[in-house]
């Protein structure tokens, strides 16, 4: 048996429902009951409702519990398990800066709209971005999203809430005269080969700082993009997977950056011997002066120390990846090309990012067309 309605005798109709819940730690059977007015119909539905929330895992009660502990359930058992440490650390964030302080206490089946939507206006009130705005959107619209799947609640508040447009944001790019003083400056430095790879491949820091040598075949001149150095909180240093399923790729090199990396190989092995049980071999191709992994906020801090040493205005160490694209866009080389060659999840994101491009290459395309049409 596992539910049960029988009327009860009351002035207005009423009906108890009973239904079977897991046995308990202590090994004893364990009911739930609830009492249902209307119509022999309306207890039927209740009893289907608490029967496929049981069959979902959930407890009867998991409507009446607030929205700070369905969102602790949540990323507990649906997001840490299935989404990168850094993704799932930033859903946390925006759970505990910004969502629980303002809906955190509202039972879940009472959430509105207008909870959803002070959320937003709250952290546009404190003066954070339109894009972290967004962002702590699109975690309520999955979380929600998910009890609505789970029949915890029948409808996504989220779906009437209208979050803030993105104001269009031009890249301020470095010129090919900046980023050649930079890498003439870091070429007395240890950052010298990674750096050059940044400038010559478009990778992200984490996924050169992850490559290691068996990911690279010199001989055909690619790499294979197969994870990603980050450090997580507090937790470190850790290898994860690619940022998305695109972002797991291979990238050809150019007959410059494969000498590039094999003079680079050979005075790794040198130090290697030179340093003999001290150095930890951890087969990565650009690793810290022992072996172990870099981390990632040092080479940006030193790549800071280097741009402010070129006084030609102020960029970041991921402007090199924007660099990298832009030229080949400039270049004529195809978009298409261009996000399998960044690891974009689509070239819509690829389109959108470079867009300060496309003017320039439109007047190309027409002049173009123009020779062509001469020699006709």
């Amino acid at each position: 048996m596992r539910g049960t309605i029988r009327k009860l005798k009351r002035k207005e109709p009423t009906w108890e429902i009973r239904v079977d819940l897991p046995v308990g730690v202590d090994g004893k059977r364990r009911m739930k009951s609830v009492s249902v007015r209307g119509t022999k119909r309306d207890a039927d539905m209740r009893l289907r409702a608490l029967l496929s929330s049981l069959d979902k895992g959930l407890s009867p009660d998991s409507s009446k519990g607030t929205t700070s502990q369905f969102l602790d359930w949540w990323l507990q058992n649906y997001v840490l398990p299935n989404v990168r440490p850094r993704t799932s650390e930033r859903y946390a964030s925006d759970i505990r800066l910004h969502i629980a302080p303002v809906i955190g206490g509202t039972r879940l089946a009472n959430l509105r709209a207008d909870d959803a939507q002070t959320v937003l206006s709250t952290m546009l009130d404190k003066g954070y971005s339109r894009k972290s705005v967004r962002h702590c959107y699109r975690v309520m619209r999955m979380a929600f999203r998910h009890a609505v799947e789970k029949g915890i609640v029948l409808v996504n508040v989220t779906d009437t809430v209208k979050p803030p447009k993105l104001e269009p944001i031009e890249l301020e790019l470095p010129s090919v005269e900046q980023v050649q003083h930079i890498l003439e400056l870091a070429a007395s430095t240890p950052y010298a080969p990674v750096l050059n790879f940044l400038v010559r491949t478009g990778c992200r820091r984490g996924e050169a700082l992850g490559l290691e040598w068996r990911h690279v075949d010199l001989e055909h001149g690619t790499v294979s993009i197969v994870q990603s150095l980050q450090r997580i909180g507090r937790t470190g240093l850790r290898f994860v997977p690619p940022k998305s399923a695109k972002s797991r790729r291979s990238v050809a090199l150019d007959e410059d950056t494969v000498e590039m990396l094999r003079a680079h190989h050979g005075g790794q092995i040198l130090v290697m011997a030179q340093l003999g049980a001290t150095y930890e071999d951890n087969g990565l191709v650009f690793p810290g002066p022992m072996g172990k992994p870099l981390d990632p906020a040092t080479l940006t801090r030193n790549f800071e120390k280097l741009v402010i040493r070129t006084m030609m205005g102020r960029f970041r160490l991921h402007d090199l990846r924007h660099f990298h694209a832009s030229m080949l866009l400039k270049a004529g080389v195809h978009l298409k090309v261009v996000q399998e060659r960044l690891g974009h999840s689509s070239i819509a994101i690829t389109a959108d990012t470079y867009s300060h491009v496309a003017p320039s290459l439109q007047k190309e395309a027409a002049d173009v067309f123009s020779r062509y049409m001469q020699k006709m």
